[in-house]
Formats: structure tokens, sequence, C-alpha cells
């Protein structure tokens, strides 16, 4: 394994928390940017995602080469449009900067205000262009909306064009509901409920139809869709075929399953489980599997020693350890 890239690696700056921890927030968006803020405000997650030079360290111990940098969840996606505009702005600035002082440590995906779709339009413009950045990150739904309704089309029209791929990061559920109780909203449950759902939303909408050149990415061996592909093509082609099976949905070009497997790509980032990892690899190929970390979340040296000892076949662990990304972030 000649290389190890990891691609799913929150940071954050201390002028972006200095000014984020003051912002007013949207309604709906209290509880979970509030929980964030108190991880965000001490030691030692908040070092972890602050001190780069510690985090290098790290990676050099555990034989890590490259780590894609992305701004920790929910990003600027809980306050409003005049505020979240100019703060992903200047955290891309941030970050832009971070990756040209640690050249060849670091790689980033940019945060947007999908608050303003034409204002994130511009800004993957931004990114990809004279940012020099490899992708941008999207903490799935922003005010309960997702990327499929027509309002966020000139953000999926600049990400194809500008050959972005979206890192589609899960947050608590929009809808609440029993995922209030035990736990479950967050990462327990309820992050790769609503990932896996707005991945669905893109799928089963024909939005992949409209824009087939988009490119999606989801953590946690890609938040449990890969198990349930069968069933999802078997049972969108019988609701197709008998009335009253399912609620009206568009007649699409593909199977689920096809999109899936074009338009996604998925990392391993919080499951180092080599019984599901064997079951995305039949699914998906590991021409689609990404190393990930999800740094400060889990731990490296657990998350490093899977990569070595899963046991694949070497071609299949160079892509995951790294050709995978070199191809979808198109890192050098």
């Amino acid at each position: 394994m000649d290389r190890v890239i990891a691609v799913e690696e929150h940071i954050a700056t201390e002028a972006f928390l200095r000014t984020a921890h003051r912002l007013g927030v949207l309604a709906g968006d209290e509880a979970e940017t509030g929980l964030m803020r108190t991880v965000e405000g001490a030691d030692p997650l908040r070092a972890r995602l602050t001190d780069l030079d510690a985090r290098i360290a790290v990676m050099d111990a555990l034989g890590q080469e490259l780590a894609v940098l992305s701004l920790n969840p929910p990003g600027v996606q809980s306050y409003p449009p005049a505020d979240a505009v100019p703060l992903a702005r200047e955290f891309n600035d941030a970050l832009a900067g971070i990756v040209r002082r640690y050249a060849g440590r670091f790689a980033g995906l940019g945060t947007l205000a999908p608050q303003d779709p034409a204002a994130a339009a511009e800004e993957i413009r931004r990114v990809m262009g004279p940012l020099g950045l490899n992708g941008v990150m999207i903490n799935s739904h922003t005010g309960g909306r997702y990327l499929d309704e027509p309002e966020f089309a000139p953000l999926l029209e600049a990400a194809e064009a500008a050959r972005a791929p979206i890192y589609l990061h899960p947050r608590i559920p929009a809808a609440r509901g029993g995922y209030l109780d035990y736990g479950l909203s967050g990462a327990i449950w309820g992050y790769q409920a609503e990932a896996g759902l707005h991945a669905m939303r893109l799928i089963l909408s024909g939005t992949l139809d409209r824009y087939p050149g988009l490119t999606v990415v989801l953590g946690h061996l890609g938040e449990g869709i890969p198990f349930w592909l069968r069933r999802i093509d078997n049972r969108h082609a019988f609701a197709q075929r008998v009335a009253g099976a399912a609620t009206p949905m568009p007649t699409l070009e593909l199977t689920p399953s096809e999109y899936f497997r074009r338009n996604f790509a998925v990392t391993t980032s919080g499951i180092d489980d080599p019984d599901v990892l064997g079951l995305v690899l039949r699914a998906v190929g590991e021409d689609n599997i990404m190393f990930a970390i999800d740094t400060p979340y889990e731990d490296p040296a657990d998350a490093v020693a899977f990569l070595r000892e899963a046991p694949l076949t070497e071609p299949q662990r160079a892509a995951i350890s790294h050709r995978t990304a070199e191809r979808v972030f198109a890192l050098r």
C-alpha cells in the first residue's frame, strides 16, 4: 500500500469559530448548532479541529500521506444567508491558504451556503477555479430543503460544469419526529438515515438524468444504500408496473442501482467492518470506494489499521487507499 489518502477529515479555524459562534441561527437548527458549538468549544475536540501541525504528526506516525479537509459540519448551513455567504467565502479562502501552506499534505473541499443557490453556484466556480480546491461538501438538507428541489438547479448546474464532486455529509434529520429521543438524531442512527434519504431523493427524482455528469460522495460506506440496492431496484420496478404501489414518481432512464454505481462514490468513514466492506465491494466495486477516517470523530490509528488489515486483494487495497480518491477529487 504505497499511498494513503483520507477524504473526510474535518477542521475549523479559530477565526471561523469566533465568527460563527456569535451568529444567530435559522429556526429549527438551534439544537444541532448548539450541540456542535459545544463540541467545538472545548478541548480535546477543538484542538483536534484547529491544530494542523498536530494532525500532520499523527498522519506521519500512521503513514498517511494526504488528508482531504472539510469544514466541521453543519458548516454554514444553519445561518441566515446574509451571514452564511460571506462566512463560506472567508473559510474557503482560509482553506485554500492551508492547502498551499502544507503543500502535498492537504487537499480541500469548499463549503457552501445553499440557502442562496446563486451564491453557492458562484462559490463552486471560485472553489474549483481560482482557489484550486477539489470539490465541495454539503451537509444534507438546508432548512429542510433538498438538492433535488428546483431552487437548487443553479448549484447542481455549476457543480456538473465545474466537475466538482459533492460530498453529501449527514446532519440531524430535517423530519425530527421519532428521531428526537434516545440520541437517535445523531450519528447513532439519524445521520445515516438523513444522508441516505437525500441520496435516494437525488436518484428517484430524476435529478441525475438532468445532471448525468454529477458526482456525489457518501460516507459510512454508502449510508446503508448498498445493502438495499437489490430491493430498491425490485420495488421501483414493481411500483412502475402496479398502479397505486407507490406515490407518483418520474420515469427514469436507468435503474436506481445504475445511478448509484454511475454517479456515486462511497467512503469508509466510521465503518471499520470487514463484512460491510465486503458487501459494498460486491455492490459497487473498489473503483467507487475511498478511505476516510472522519477525523476528529474517529480514531485514526484504528482506521488506518483497518485499511491495512482488511481482507482485500492488493489492487482493491490500492484503489481504496488512494486511486479512487485521486480520480474522484483530481488529486496528484
